[in-house]
């Protein structure tokens, strides 16, 4: 359809299936504004009212308008299973895309078991929506990427960051990412940064009363007997906000508190056959209220309680969250909306329900944006933005008559942990002990808590900070800390660079302790006889290995850096079981069990515990226990497709084939260097590591079929030029791009080079072998540095201006992560100069950098990198299709 034919309604309801809510007209309308603040910095919406349409409005504003709209649409929130909610969103905007007359978007999510697809990077004019946490995101944006290796780092920075719409989802839960994504966005209009970065919060709780995007006035003022006959989305809004919640408190005895809270859920619903939502705040609470859920005198049976906590490893919990697998949780799936009969067989569950009463336990992790509506709830006190969100997963579309019970402490606290935090809990029960009582329900104290009672409080701004969770301190960032984060070719610890994840979450507090990840890796065990020979050379190849065969979401679980301490001394195995300690930087400290074990918490604060599978300590739901003596290795439970079918890297021992269609990202490791001296042959010794080319790596020089190295720079020259076209890149940026393309592997012309990719023939060069690459043969040559000692005396290279120039010089060293500011020195050479000064070469590249970064920006640069580097990528693909573009 053309965009000037195109209206919201009609594409709205052919994206979603349904007519848009008044309020999703007027944010439509307030995109494609003629105003500087066309995309509001703020959304105050209730829950329930379908927040995440923004993916839809936003795609059809920049349908008709991409003038006013950036190119691409990141999702942030800050739990899991909340993006594979959100990717599901965007994945049936996607299927609908055509007969709504838009443009398909490219869908990735950041997080998760299966892998980023590199759609939304591969072609950087095509419309796309990122899905990803704080974490994920946040970590990206400012140039460390959790499970990114230091060559992939530059191209998540710059697509993230530039030529985007971050939409934070209950920002109010994340100060520090948020005022974070503020200074980027500060920072980069200082710097005069060419690519657009726009940010919008959305929130159903605000934490200020500040001037923002709401509903419309005829949404929010519902009539107390709303015809039958209005317009049925006004009616849908209306219903959602009316929905029937009945609140009353329960005092309680501290000690007692959560069984009380288990006994009410229980007693009150167990033959309801109701699906019955509770929230507590600590783990512990959530084992004394299952425990008293599940008593075998007066309880129900055991399957029908699920928890869900934080606390969970991401593959057992991205099973369980997901119904539509096999493995999905029937308890949990009680508490989503079913597919409809006639949507798409990937939109059908797999997962059958589980009928009578079922009962779901949670900790914060179920408050925030998961897509679940229970029938009654039952939860202790917690702050005022945490009770808003408990309140919107029950009954969420107004169809029934919730009841909820909230059970607080009737006896003062001797030592709160927070003091501050203590007092919002009480503030929060003043302001809900103005609620009017229950016009429905007639049980004495019942308080009336709809959407709309709880949006007419009478609070005022200072009320409501004071009942909100205390923020935590927010640590400013400056524009030394945005340049030392954007060295990315530095792995190594650097003095003024600081570990990222204090500036995401901010410093840690009473109520929110610092966190350590724990995973399990068969590497950590198979290489412990190195560390008898040298420590520090293990840690060095350590990091490598994990730099090759990155740590990914799936296989982490994370808790307290107190409790897992405290769970690691308990462990049943040996002391003398060897621990790798990682950085969030992706340095690694080894140690055994009983080191750390011997330790302080802080030793632990914000880095990974990597354990052997041998020590144990996994629980059947992906908690840690120390009682567990079990634990998988789930590394390669890694899949680029949500059938589980395509796995993205393996690892094999000795003689065994390569995995079909991986290759070696790495050369092999010899796990047993003395083997050769002893009379017997070890079991196992050589240990190759594969992945699937340009899906779980960084793109290989190997390839299933030769790839000449011309037809090679043809392709990606064809590619940056329909790239640059469709972005509408002015001139001579644009020419700069396609030459630094054209001319990016020249250095692959080296007889070296050749040798390493098994080409005997060099005088036929080639880009792609279709063999593997033997990477002791290069000795450390870069053929990127290789080809700007060429690119001097290429024709298209002369006719650029000087500035031009030194921007396709760079772009070309920096294809693959390196001149971020500097080439190592043992790869700053070229066996082949031809006549160049390579020293003076090399040593010419950091100025560069910090010339370029000056006048493009920290994003810009980024950006404009990573355009050579989805060309490079893009045209490498032909390779592999036989030939196809």
């Amino acid at each position: 359809m053309p965009k000037d034919k195109l209206d919201l309604e009609t594409a709205f309801t052919a994206l979603t299936g349904t007519p848009p809510f008044p309020w999703q007209q007027a944010l439509y309308e307030r995109f494609i504004a003629d105003r500087s603040d066309n995309v509001p910095e703020s959304c105050n919406l209730p829950t329930g009212l379908g927040k995440t349409s923004v993916l839809a409005i936003w795609l059809i504003a920049l349908a008709t308008h991409p003038e006013k709209m950036p190119r691409r649409l990141v999702y942030v929130v800050n739990r899991r299973t909340v993006v594979d909610q959100t990717t599901t969103e965007a994945e049936k905007l996607k299927g609908n895309a055509k007969i709504a007359g838009v443009p398909e978007p490219a869908i990735s999510t950041l997080r998760g078991q299966f892998a980023d697809n590199r759609e939304w990077s591969a072609d950087p004019s095509r419309p796309a929506i990122i899905c990803g946490t704080v974490d994920m995101i946040g970590s990206r944006l400012l140039f460390s990427g959790y499970g990114v290796g230091f060559k992939g780092k530059p191209l998540h920075a710059g697509f993230l960051g530039q030529d985007v719409l971050l939409v934070h989802d209950e920002a109010h839960l994340e100060p520090a990412f948020q005022d974070l994504i503020k200074a980027i966005e500060a920072e980069q209009k200082r710097c005069n940064e060419f690519g657009q970065f726009r940010v919008m919060e959305l929130t159903a709780t605000s934490r200020e009363g500040a001037n923002v995007f709401k509903l419309t006035p005829e949404e929010a003022e519902v009539p107390d007997n709303p015809p039958a006959d209005g317009p049925e989305p006004l009616r849908t809004v209306w219903k959602r906000l009316k929905s029937r919640k009945a609140l009353k408190f329960w005092p309680e005895k501290r000690d007692s508190l959560a069984k009380r809270i288990g006994e009410i859920a229980r007693d009150k619903w167990k033959n309801s056959k109701r699906a019955i939502l509770i929230f507590v705040r600590t783990i512990a609470d959530v084992k004394a209220v299952y425990d008293t859920l599940t008593d075998k005198k007066q309880g129900v049976n055991t399957d029908q309680v699920q928890v869900l906590t934080g606390v969970q490893r991401g593959l057992e919990r991205d099973r369980m969250a997901n119904p539509k697998l096999t493995t999905g949780c029937p308890i949990f799936a009680r508490f989503l909306s079913r597919p409809k009969p006639d949507a798409p067989d990937s939109e059908q569950w797999k997962t059958i329900p589980k009928e009578g009463t079922v009962y779901l336990v949670c900790t914060s992790a179920g408050e925030v944006g998961v897509n679940i509506s229970a029938d009654h709830m039952v939860c202790d006190l917690a702050t005022l933005d945490s009770m808003a969100q408990r309140l919107g997963r029950v009954n969420r579309r107004g169809e029934g008559e919730a009841v909820i019970d909230v059970v607080y402490e009737s006896d003062p606290n001797p030592k709160p942990a927070s003091p501050e935090f203590e007092a919002a809990r009480w503030e929060t029960k003043k302001i809900l002990d103005g609620l009017p009582t229950s016009t429905w329900d007639p049980e004495v104290g019942r308080k009336e808590a709809s959407p709309l009672t709880l949006r007419r409080l009478p609070v005022t701004d200072d009320q409501r900070r004071a009942a909100f969770a205390p923020p935590p301190t927010i640590l400013p960032t400056t524009d030394i800390l945005f340049d030392a984060w954007a060295l990315t070719t530095i792995r190594e610890p650097l003095p003024g660079r600081p570990p990222v994840e204090p500036y995401l979450h901010g410093l840690p507090t009473d109520w929110q302790p610092p966190e350590t990840y724990v995973a399990w890796r068969q590497e950590v065990w198979e290489l412990r006889l190195l560390d008898r020979e040298d420590r520090k050379e293990l840690a060095k190849f350590a990091a490598e290995l994990l730099e090759n065969f990155p740590l990914k979401p799936h296989e982490l679980l994370r808790d307290t850096s107190a409790r897992v301490l405290e769970r690691l001394k308990n462990l049943k195995a040996s002391p003398e079981t060897p621990v790798w300690l990682v950085s969030d930087g992706g340095d690694v400290e080894i140690a055994t069990l009983g080191e750390i074990a011997a330790g302080k918490k802080e030793d632990l604060y914000f880095k990974t515990v990597l354990l052997p599978p041998e020590a144990g300590g996994l629980s059947p739901q992906g908690m840690l226990d120390p009682a567990s003596t079990s634990a998988a290795d789930v590394s390669e439970e890694w899949f680029e497709d949500k059938d589980r079918m395509i796995r993205l890297r393996a690892r094999v021992w000795d003689d065994a084939e390569p995995p079909p269609g991986m290759r070696r990202c790495r050369p092999p490791i010899d796990t047993r260097p003395d083997a050769d001296e002893s009379e017997e042959s070890p079991a196992k010794r050589f240990w190759h590591w594969y992945e699937r080319p340009d899906k779980a790596g960084e793109g290989k020089a190997t390839a299933h079929r030769k790839y000449e190295l011309r037809a090679h720079l043809d392709d990606a020259r064809a590619v940056t030029d329909a790239m640059v076209a469709r972005l509408n890149l002015s001139e001579p940026l644009r020419s700069a791009i396609v030459v630094a393309a054209m001319y990016h592997d020249l250095g692959k012309n080296r007889a070296v080079w050749q040798r390493s990719i098994g080409n005997v023939n060099v005088s036929v060069p080639l880009a792609k072998s279709g063999g593997r690459m033997e990477f002791r043969e290069l000795n450390g040559y870069r053929h990127e540095l290789g080809s700007i000692v060429d690119v001097g005396e290429c024709e298209q290279f002369k006719r650029l201006d000087a500035d031009m120039q030194q921007l396709v010089l760079h772009l070309i060293a920096a294809h693959h992560g390196r001149a971020r500011p500097h080439f190592p020195a043992d790869e700053a050479f070229d066996l082949e100069p031809r006549g160049r000064d390579v020293e003076t070469l090399a040593s010419e590249i950091p100025r560069r950098f910090a010339r370029l970064q000056r006048k493009y920006g920290r994003w810009g640069l980024a950006y404009l990198e990573s355009l050579v580097r989805a060309a490079d990528i893009s045209a490498s693909q032909k390779a592999e299709k036989g030939g196809e573009l």
